[in-house]
């Protein structure tokens, strides 16, 4: 493997052992692009919340919603640039910052590891939080997963921004 795994991942969603896009990460493990650490809780509370189409979100507003369990991985530069690629990265879908998480299980949980994960780009994630009523989630659970519509599945043409962006600005009435 040589140092080249420096980058570690926090999965929350549909990246998650048994959950639709896992097979990506399955395929970064096969060619020793992904390793899986173990399951981790973020050390602050976050919102989670899922969108159109079930498409789970993590929103960057620490001290609300749950604290969240997932998944930490240590993934190569070469697999970065795919998960950056499913999570639209360049098309500002998502957004790649630093989270501190946490080993629950471990007796003397002093161990916070620095990780990146993949909030919900800043231009919609707060009002998407509002628009759900604040309410999140501390994990996207298997009942959740099922509930995701992979890209293939949805409406040609149908733009997932233009999307959100049409439902955070509706009014809730």
């Amino acid at each position: 493997m040589g140092g080249s795994h420096k980058n570690l991942i926090f999965v929350y969603g549909t990246l998650k052992i048994n959950h639709r896009n896992h097979f990506l990460l399955e395929d970064l493990i096969s060619t020793n692009d992904a390793v899986y650490i173990g399951q981790r809780t973020t050390r602050l509370q976050y919102p989670l919340v899922t969108g159109l189409y079930g498409i789970p979100y993590l929103i960057n507003k620490s001290g609300s919603g749950q604290k969240i369990r997932g998944e930490l991985y240590s993934v190569s530069k070469r697999g970065l640039v795919r998960l950056d690629e499913l999570e639209g990265i360049k098309v500002n879908h998502y957004e790649r910052l630093p989270i501190e998480v946490i080993d629950e299980d471990e007796e003397e949980s002093n161990g916070v590891v620095l990780a990146e994960a993949y909030f919900a780009h800043c231009s919609f994630g707060e009002r998407l939080w509002e628009k759900k009523g604040k309410c999140g989630m501390c994990e996207f659970g298997e009942n959740d997963g099922v509930l995701y519509v992979r890209v293939k599945d949805r409406p040609r043409f149908s733009s997932v921004l233009d999307e959100i962006e049409a439902f955070v600005s509706s009014s809730n009435d």
